[in-house]
């Protein structure tokens, strides 16, 4: 492990980039959020690090457009990717942001930590389910964040919670599933705790991009549109 201990309280923003070209340098350790336009990341994100305007919230779904980047310690980063399908924007701007997803997540070697967030209404849609194959395939750790859980009873919480855990288990990868409310705080806890435990391990210094493309699901063409 590594000595930095973390805390994401003190998560501070660096950079919005339109691109990996624009990001810090590839070094250290990342830990991304991704999620439909309509998951609640922002609000995620300003609840796990108790900063109530880190991240912007919009009541129009989609207005995470760039990669945004929070330095957590030296070397440790939390990053905000563009949200996928939801979105009520002409098709040629989805292009440009998920052009933008796809490359991260193909060539960010830094990145060591996957947080998906799912509305727990509507878990497991067809663009998650692509997004967390291809995390166990590239043996990426996730944790599968059941976000707005307070919408629902503690029993039909608990009832989805088991069903995502049931199916998720099929692709046998580190998968962890958490029930979230970022109005409510449940699950922070134990969110921060793996969130963390991502942050603090060893890393090395520097990477190379690989020279060629493992990510063939995310076609930078398309990538995660929904029409």
């Amino acid at each position: 492990m590594s000595a930095t201990k973390i805390h994401l309280s003190k998560a501070a923003f660096t950079i919005s980039a339109p691109d990996i070209r624009r990001l810090p340098a590839d070094a250290g350790i990342e830990v991304a959020f991704a999620g439909r336009s309509n998951a609640g990341k922002s609000s995620a994100l300003n609840t796990l690090t108790n900063q109530r305007g880190l991240a912007r919230i919009s009541k129009t779904p989609g207005r995470t457009q760039l990669i945004n980047v929070f330095e957590v310690a030296e070397n440790r980063r939390l990053v905000d990717l563009p949200g996928y399908g939801f979105a009520k924007v002409p098709l040629e701007m989805k292009k440009k942001w998920q052009k933008a997803l796809g490359e991260y997540l193909e060539k960010r070697q830094s990145l060591k930590g996957l947080v998906v967030l799912m509305d727990i209404r509507h878990p497991l849609k067809d663009l998650d389910m692509d997004l967390i194959q291809w995390a166990a395939d590239s043996d990426l750790p996730v944790l599968a964040l059941l976000t707005k859980c307070d919408k629902l009873s503690q029993g039909k919480r608990s009832a989805e919670v088991l069903a995502v855990k049931k199916k998720l288990s099929a692709l046998n990868a580190d998968i962890r599933v958490q029930a979230f409310s970022s109005l409510k705080y449940t699950g922070s806890e134990q969110a921060d705790a793996i969130i963390c435990e991502w942050l603090e391990q060893e890393a090395q210094e520097e990477y190379d991009l690989p020279e060629e493309s493992e990510f063939e699901d995310f076609d930078e063409s398309e990538g995660f549109i929904e029409e």
